[in-house]
């Protein structure tokens, strides 16, 4: 979930022919059809699972042939195992749109990747870290005292915008 910013319901339903080498073919997700970018680290994954003959699911269940209901349980497990007793499996999600946009990619393209049907839904996901807030507000105030005292001759003359 982590690579791929899938939904919870999404990787609890995939099936192993909606995966491909460079994506995941949902035929149905909470926004329809969905195609899933599938990055390496993620198929690497994929591709180290175990596969249980006769069941279609990536994530099989405890009845032979069906998939796992419910994430909670193994995800209590290993949070518990990995030191982070109060990440929420939905923050998976959430962490990769975040690093998504402190990577500079452009949110209309995080949209697209996570699904969304709208903008808005995707900026709420997208929590900036302060640093990166920081960063950027720094950027623009020296490009723009740059220009104010003309101190570069690359620097293109400061146009007031009304």
């Amino acid at each position: 979930m982590i690579y791929t910013g899938c939904r919870h319901s999404e990787i609890l339903t995939l099936r192993w022919d909606y995966v491909t080498s460079h994506h995941l073919e949902l035929p149905d997700s909470k926004t329809g059809r969905r195609r899933i970018p599938l990055p390496r680290e993620a198929h690497d994954i994929l591709t180290e699972l175990p596969r249980e003959e006769g069941n279609p699911f990536v994530i099989v269940g405890d009845v032979a042939g069906e998939r796992l209901i419910n994430l909670q349980k193994p995800w209590n497990r290993i949070r518990k195992r990995a030191g982070i007793p109060d990440v929420r499996i939905h923050d998976l999600r959430h962490t990769y749109a975040s690093v998504a946009m402190k990577q500079g990619i452009d949110p209309f393209t995080l949209k697209e990747i996570l699904g969304h049907k709208n903008l808005q839904t995707t900026l709420r996901y997208a929590h900036l870290a302060d640093d990166a807030v920081q960063s950027a507000a720094g950027t623009v105030a020296s490009r723009l005292a740059m220009a104010v005292r003309n101190r570069s001759a690359t620097v293109q003359p400061l146009r007031i915008v009304r």
